[in-house]
């Protein structure tokens, strides 16, 4: 054996221990992360919940039902928002409006765009009807026990508190790569969120719930500002940041929806993570390869010819894999996943987290951006207007449609298409 392929082979087991001892202390942090105290009641203000919504995902009719039967002694505003009057998920909310009467719900059908970010068009579409000064920006596909509101506007009272977010915990629709999907979110992301946590180094801000004041809301400019970015969930945290307030994470977990079908569309949606990830923190992103070492024990095994060390090395990875597994399937209250799909679990993530070097392209919801370096999203080919360029921070008139009011209870309806000037 050749020395430089002993050196390989050692070096790899050096990462791999390290990642052995990064995912045991992980584990410890998850059950600190759910054994620490969770904010005492406090006064219930109202509360405007903004939901945008896309298609009819799995389960989304349980998921916004969730949001309708809040154990919330305040008034709750919720505010539904779709592109389109064909989408399924406004045949949804109907049902949801017949279902609960007294419920202060409202509609929201408008294809006026104001950026790339699809989802944060809706947002400010949906952003102007909103009464309440307690906001909660809330994905389509995420479950939610019916104290939610209780424990954010408790955790969001304390002194200094700008925003509050929530760790969540993969739901699977039982397919095998909606299970390897949710594993990742359970078995990976939310170990490192508990370990980050722990040591102070992380300071999270995850779309699937964003809960601020509205005087906050207003004080970073509102939702227009990151109507371009990838990762407007960072982007909105780390605004408030910037003007001096502190951030919560409650000891609680939601359930995330996790659809994939295809190894496509699980591959897609996790490189899109991954290339957020990789220009929101280069640096990071590069080290936080030692957060998979099972790719690292194997090659250590193979260079080193099966050596005693090697193996121990495997051994080691594979019982502190399962030692962080346990612990999440303990604490975080989730379906377990399927314990022997870890390995291949362990190699896709690694796969996914290397190939995020290789490009500057997401695909989301079936359109293909390019990511620039501030981490802005831009259509890929780009898009020729239909009454031809414009010079830079100039106005382009698209065709969109109107937005209207209702009272509560009520859909709100679109009116004829109008056109108007939508600066891009």
């Amino acid at each position: 054996m050749s020395a430089a392929i002993l050196a390989a082979g050692w070096i790899f087991a050096a990462m791999a221990w390290l990642g052995v001892i990064y995912t045991v202390f992980a584990g410890f942090a998850v059950k600190w992360f759910f054994a620490r105290p969770a904010a005492p009641p406090t006064e219930c203000l109202p509360v405007t919940i903004l939901k945008p919504l896309h298609g009819d995902e799995p389960g989304l009719a349980g998921c916004l039902e969730g949001f309708c039967t809040q154990d919330y002694p305040a008034p709750v505003q919720i505010v539904f928002g779709v592109r389109d009057e064909s989408d399924p998920a406004a045949a949804i909310v109907r049902q949801l409006i017949g279902r609960h009467p007294d419920l202060d719900i409202q509609l929201v059908v408008s294809d006026r765009t104001y950026g790339s970010n699809r989802k944060i068009s809706n947002l400010i579409n949906m952003e102007r009807l909103a009464r309440h000064p307690i906001l909660v920006i809330a994905d389509s596909d995420i479950s939610v026990a019916p104290d939610y509101l209780r424990v954010l506007t408790a955790a969001l009272a304390k002194p200094g508190i700008g925003f509050v977010t929530c760790a969540y915990v993969g739901v699977s629709t039982g397919s095998t790569w909606s299970r390897l999907a949710a594993m990742a979110m359970n078995y990976h992301l939310l170990p490192s969120v508990a370990f980050g946590l722990w040591i102070g180094w992380a300071k999270p801000c995850f779309g699937p719930t964003i809960a601020l004041r509205r005087t906050v809301f207003d004080a970073i400019g509102g939702f227009m500002r990151f109507k371009d970015h990838l990762a407007d969930d960072f982007e909105i945290g780390r605004a408030i940041r910037d003007l001096g307030y502190d951030f919560a994470v409650p000891p609680m977990t939601i359930g995330h929806g996790c659809p994939e079908e295809t190894g496509l569309q699980v591959g897609r949606h996790e490189l899109r993570w991954a290339r957020t990830l990789r220009l929101i923190d280069p640096l990071s992103y590069a080290g936080s390869i030692i957060l998979h070492p099972l790719p690292f024990a194997l090659a250590s095994v193979a260079l080193l010819r099966g050596s005693l060390w090697s193996l121990a090395t495997l051994a080691l990875v594979c019982a502190a894999r399962m030692f962080v597994m346990g612990r999440i399937d303990r604490f975080a209250g989730g379906v377990p996943g399927i314990w022997w799909l870890w390995p291949a679990r362990d190699l896709l993530s690694a796969g996914v987290h290397l190939f995020a070097f290789l490009g500057k392209t997401v695909t989301w919801r079936g359109r293909t951006f390019r990511i620039d370096k501030a981490g802005r999203l831009i259509p890929h080919p780009p898009v020729l207007l239909a009454n031809g360029p414009h010079p830079a921070g100039e106005p382009s008139l698209v065709p969109v449609v109107g937005l209207t009011s209702s009272p509560p209870g009520l859909a709100i309806e679109t009116p004829a298409p109008t056109l108007l000037g939508i600066a891009r």
